[in-house]
């Protein structure tokens, strides 16, 4: 079951609109997900709102449950506002969650332990006479069960009898270990004759762990958002637990291994609706999880990927990815070569030449990791391919206030232009200029530019380091530039990748680039 729309959005600085929340629906119902967690509808209009709205739309695959809570003490279940909430919601799937810890029992919600009981027996009863499916979530199981094992089970034998058809243990505090998960869960597994879930948070980086864990313990129902997000330090991370399932331990999952090959987008539109960085670390998806960088290892993924990959990234949607750096052997630089279609030997003098040539620079304080386009335009350099197409003359920025005016002359041609900024400006006047003797320059644009400050080197003097993106609407690559001066190291970030796209160009491999660092 997918929580990213309920739990993931009590995250902090997570906040979906009505459209994001049938947005994000539809695409786990094409994902595979069983159940999606809509939200709580007793709690605010939006979330009521979501559960009009999503039945416009025909699901083929997933659920869509309604959140919330166990009635309210001394409160009848057909007086509670939240149980008439789920039922009033019109879905067939209620979730609800009660306390299972006597810390909460007693501290919390201050009823006696008889009383919380006949909370939870009298709201899943209530929701089962109404014709819903219920899923219990017992709140703090863990913590309960080490505490006082009898009551916590107390709790969940309760709701079983009550009409719930799944327990879920929840480890609220995402204090738990494995190991302990792995008990416990195991414990449970042989008390309960209906399917055990799992409801992990991360407080303590055990959540994937834990769940995974949890489900070797016997459980078979499983609970987690897309990315990890959710309260605190968040959720067990679907992205992850779903390939470890399935890849790793032989379990269906979703719709089977074709649905794997969705995760990295489904990811990557979660991350676009909160707002968020992608975490490029994160494991499957992230955009380094493939990525080799040590030239030992590169050299040995192109013998056999196995040597350090754990799985094929198609598998889950991504793509191996080799950086050029100071730790890079010429295995690094021949792979990308070789993938623009530049048929070149590791053991060439010239690739030789071109390595330390970048570890050279990248001691004065260049870093070619995310813009292995100027990498490569050193390489073609030292393999005598490289053509001289572009020779910058002259440049200069002026700056007027809330406008810079810039004047640049390349290749005999001579441009003026005004824009925000002093690197807008002669971003502008070059790719006019230069568009006069390359017309296909038009098919270039600049998508993503960042500078990073300072940046020390040896003789302790101040560097700043620019990175440019560009785009001709199929491939991506990046170049970089440095300097002590921030305009003068965007103009060499520029050029380098208006330069990139010419050579590729003129070397006839354009048809082939792929998208670059």
């Amino acid at each position: 079951m997918d929580t990213t729309l309920r739990d993931g959005a009590q995250g902090a600085n997570v906040s979906f609109t009505l459209n994001d929340k049938v947005r994000l629906t539809l695409a786990l119902d094409e994902l595979g997900v069983d159940y999606v967690e809509g939200g709580w509808p007793g709690s605010n209009p939006k979330d009521e709102e979501y559960f009009r709205e999503v039945k416009k739309y025909s699901l083929t695959h997933s659920r869509v449950a309604a959140f919330g809570s166990t009635r309210r003490r001394g409160v009848k279940p057909g007086d509670d506002p939240s149980l008439n909430a789920i039922i009033n919601a019109d879905v067939k799937v209620a979730v609800i969650f009660g306390k299972s810890w006597t810390l909460h029992v007693t501290e919390v919600l201050r009823v006696s332990r008889k009383e919380n009981l006949d909370m939870v027996y009298d709201s899943v009863n209530y929701l089962r006479s109404h014709g819903l499916e219920v899923i219990f979530d017992a709140e703090h199981f863990y913590q309960g069960f080490k505490e006082d094992p009898d009551y916590a089970l107390s709790v969940i034998r309760t709701a079983e009898e009550a009409g719930a058809r799944v327990i879920v243990l929840a480890d609220t505090n995402g204090a738990m270990m494995p190991n302990e998960v792995y008990e416990i869960t195991r414990r449970v597994v042989g008390e309960v004759k209906v399917k055990v879930g799992l409801h992990m948070h991360n407080d303590s980086g055990c959540a994937v762990a834990n769940t995974v864990m949890g489900v070797l313990a016997g459980a078979r129902h499983v609970q987690g958002t897309i990315n990890g997000i959710g309260e605190r330090t968040g959720n067990a991370d679907l992205v992850q637990v779903i390939p470890n399932l399935v890849l790793k331990l032989g379990l269906r999952a979703l719709r089977g291994v074709e649905s794997l090959r969705r995760l990295r987008e489904v990811s990557r539109l979660v991350y676009e609706l909160t707002g968020l960085q992608p975490n490029p670390y994160q494991p499957y998806v992230g955009d380094y999880a493939f990525t080799h960088k040590a030239g030992v290892h590169v050299d040995a993924v192109l013998k056999n990927p196995r040597a350090y990959e754990h799985v094929d990234p198609e598998l889950v949607g991504n793509s191996r990815r080799f950086l050029v750096s100071e730790l890079s052997g010429s295995s690094n630089l021949v792979a990308h070569l070789r993938e623009l279609g530049v048929p070149v030997d590791k053991r060439d003098e010239g690739v030789r030449r071109a390595l330390a040539r970048i570890k050279e620079l990248e001691n004065r304080g260049y870093s070619f990791d995310l813009a292995t386009a100027s990498a490569i335009l050193i390489a073609l350099r030292e393999l005598n391919l490289y053509r001289g197409l572009i020779r910058l003359e002259y440049w200069r920025v002026m700056d007027e206030g809330d406008r810079s005016i810039a004047v640049v002359k390349v290749n005999d041609q001579l441009e003026v232009a005004e824009g925000v900024g002093p690197v807008h400006a002669v971003d502008i006047a070059l790719r006019k200029a230069l568009q006069r003797v390359y017309p296909e320059l038009r098919n270039v644009t600049l998508v993503d530019y960042r500078v990073v400050l300072p940046s020390e080197v040896k003789n302790t003097e101040s560097l700043v380091r620019v990175t440019a993106e560009f785009t001709d609407g199929s491939r991506r690559w990046r170049t970089v530039g440095v300097s002590t001066s921030v305009v003068r190291a965007s103009v060499e970030a520029l050029v380098n990748g208006l330069d990139y796209y010419l050579q590729l160009r003129e070397l006839g491999l354009i048809k082939e680039v792929k998208a670059q660092g």
